[in-house]
């Protein structure tokens, strides 16, 4: 009876591994190993992390605001109210202010989708939350039986009275014709330092709610987030765009697009952001292109770096 060819080889195979072993050895100690993988390395990676990582800010909302710099928040609401804010000039999405777009030359490009999102920045972020109350102020009234033109009086007077006021302290403004808004402005900072003002702007009164929209944008119309940003190196003329606070960059990719911001001609330029956005895409598609463009494609065989990097390999070929 002939052996099969399959049971030889195993025979063959089992032979070779019983055999006793010819070469050095050495012990292998495991718990060492794992005392080195689980504590050094988790020591070394909570060193790291203390000394490199982003500090742990506290969440900025409505209510914090409010109580660090209520001054701020009083002069922004006169701004909402009137009209005069970043976002009520902001143009599309938002709202149809004349000559607020930007535009890659002759194509408005913020205008193609029109107002999607549309913010009235005196009812959405002033009117409408006072109307939550229990009760409701007064001047909610006074105001909305008002013209535009009217509107537009008390603000600005009201405004000018902030700027001109010791600290820019409400309390300390003079008497004068601001019909409504300064009940109105106080009821919304009481309303913020209490913490009814975030639920009620922030998530619209919904349990469940990813839409913070209204509260970022009326944030981002005050001085007291700005200054937090200026704080942590994160505005334009520093970093540009971060995902993370603190010194260092969060997201490296986006280096690039912060890098533009800072060169002629989008430095100076009303349409910077759309100028950005444009090259960049320009720049995204040669990259995407390079297997394709004759000349471009051949660069790393004529310019070999990647020789140095993997010296060792060519070395021996």
């Amino acid at each position: 009876m002939t052996k099969s060819p399959a049971s030889t080889s195993w025979r063959t195979l089992n032979d070779i591994a019983s055999r006793p072993w010819p070469g050095t050895t050495r012990e292998y100690d495991l718990f060492k190993e794992l005392v080195v993988g689980l504590v050094v390395v988790g020591l070394l990676v909570l060193g790291l992390s203390a000394v490199f990582s982003s500090p742990d800010e506290p969440t900025v909302t409505l209510k914090s605001w409010a109580m660090a710099d209520p001054a701020d928040f009083v002069a922004t609401a006169t701004t909402e109210l009137g009209g005069t804010s970043g976002t009520a000039g902001y143009g599309p999405p938002y709202n149809s202010t004349p000559d607020a777009t930007q535009k890659l030359g002759p194509i408005d490009l913020q205008s193609l989708s029109g107002v999607r999102l549309p913010i009235d920045t005196a009812n959405d972020f002033i009117i409408g939350p006072l109307q939550t109350l229990p009760n409701p102020p007064a001047a909610i009234d006074e105001w909305t039986k008002a013209s535009d033109a009217q509107h537009a009086a008390w603000t600005t007077a009201y405004g000018d009275a902030l700027s001109k006021a010791p600290d820019n302290d409400p309390a300390k403004v003079p008497p004068g014709d601001y019909g409504p808004v300064p009940a109105l402005t106080g009821a919304l900072l009481a309303m913020a330092q209490q913490g009814t003002l975030d639920p009620v702007l922030g998530a619209k009164g919904s349990f469940y709610n990813t839409d913070y929209k209204a509260s970022i944008l009326f944030l981002g119309d005050g001085s007291y987030f700005p200054g937090l940003a200026d704080a942590q190196h994160l505005t334009g003329d520093q970093w540009g765009v971060m995902n993370e606070t603190g010194n260092y960059p969060g997201q490296s990719w986006l280096w690039l697009f912060s890098a533009l911001y800072q060169v002629e001609p989008f430095k100076s330029s009303p349409d910077a952001d759309v100028l950005v956005v444009f090259s960049m895409v320009i720049l995204t598609l040669l990259l995407t292109l390079v297997p394709f463009i004759p000349g471009l494609r051949s660069l790393p065989r004529r310019i070999p770096v990647h020789r140095l990097i993997w010296r060792d390999y060519y070395k021996h070929r």
